[in-house]
């Protein structure tokens, strides 16, 4: 029995699939965080674009939003440019535009639960003169 015990033939295969299948599991965890990463900044981006367009003397919100979707149907796709709003405020007591953005987060390749991601994109209003 103990001669049994002591003998390691045949155990390489079985640790090459374990191990492997582990690390298999490792790399694509990452990659969808990068990709998670990728569309978050993009989104963010595409925001901070759209306020700046919508903060010009010559825009309106709703250009800036139009701005915004188009860059994102662009960049990402079109299902995550399906919620996007602009509206005024205030930061550090300056008038800014800010354009907020939900969209769905990427939990398996780019699918996942919808308006689970919100990022905003603020731009200092440009006054007229």
């Amino acid at each position: 029995m103990l001669r049994r015990l002591d003998d390691d033939r045949g155990s390489a295969p079985v640790e090459f699939v374990l191990v492997g299948t582990l690390l298999t599991a490792v790399i694509l965890a990452v990659l969808q965080l990068a990709l998670a990463l990728h569309v978050r900044t993009t989104l963010i981006d595409a925001a901070a674009e759209g306020a700046r367009h919508a903060a010009l003397a010559d825009s309106s919100l709703p250009e800036g939003v139009d701005r915004t979707r188009e860059l994102i149907a662009t960049a990402v796709g079109e299902q995550y440019a399906g919620d996007v709003e602009a509206s005024f405020g205030t930061f550090a007591e300056h008038p800014v535009v800010i354009v907020t953005v939900r969209a769905p987060l990427p939990v398996a390749g780019l699918f996942g639960p919808d308006r689970a991601m919100e990022v905003s994109g603020r731009a200092a209003l440009e006054p007229l003169r």
